[in-house]
């Protein structure tokens, strides 16, 4: 009688049968986990398959939720702000009475306070080249005001400094008054840009134009 652990055998043919059995039921396990391993295999093998073929997916939104589209900003027109900001500050006033601050000489001529008298002897004589000329001949009043502040600043902002300004004799308004003219006047007085300012010579326009000494922009 032979005995193997708890378990009695009474003769050789049931200890042949015991190891039979025992052999079966490892070769159907491992039969068993090969399947399984080979199944894994071929599910992973279709899902990259699938997404080989489908390609990326994204997710549905939830149709209860909505969405909202986030609304653009409008570009901020900053030249036009920095327009509009120059042409607040080249609002030129009409009422502005300049008669007071001209020279009293026969060509009106002007001059800041500071400025000595030896720069418009010098406008008068011509020792500044002119280098910009602007007609406002012609013009409406507020026309020329615009044209006017615009040319200055324009100017100024180049480094320009000896202008002519034509502004006519005003021989063509009602009752020959030449208007336009001391509007001119009162306009270049308010320009912070305008040093001083002379009636031109003769040649270069006489009494219906102005030269004009604007300070450094430097």
């Amino acid at each position: 009688m032979w005995q193997h652990s708890s378990v009695k055998f009474n003769t050789l043919a049931d200890l042949k049968q015991v190891h039979k059995q025992i052999a079966q039921a490892h070769t159907e396990e491992v039969a068993r986990a090969a399947a399984l391993a080979a199944a894994a295999r071929k599910a992973h093998a279709d899902k990259n398959l699938f997404s080989m073929a489908v390609g990326a997916v994204q997710t549905l939104p939830d149709k209860k939720q909505a969405i909202k589209k986030p609304v653009p900003v409008p570009p901020v027109a900053l030249q036009r702000q920095k327009d509009d900001a120059a042409v607040l500050r080249d609002a030129l006033s009409d009422e502005f009475d300049a008669s007071t601050l001209l020279d009293t000489d026969e060509m009106l001529s002007f001059r800041r306070p500071g400025v000595g008298r030896d720069v418009t002897h010098k406008l008068r004589k011509g020792e500044w080249s002119i280098q910009k000329e602007i007609d406002l001949h012609g013009l409406r009043s507020d026309e020329a005001r615009l044209a006017l502040a615009t040319f200055i600043r324009e100017a100024h902002k180049h480094g320009l400094r000896c202008l002519r300004v034509v502004h006519g004799k005003g021989l063509g308004s009602p009752g020959k008054t030449p208007v336009l003219k001391s509007k001119v006047h009162s306009w270049l007085v308010q320009k912070n840009q305008v040093m001083a300012f002379v009636q031109a010579k003769p040649a270069e326009g006489g009494a219906g134009a102005l030269v004009v000494l604007l300070t450094s922009g430097h």
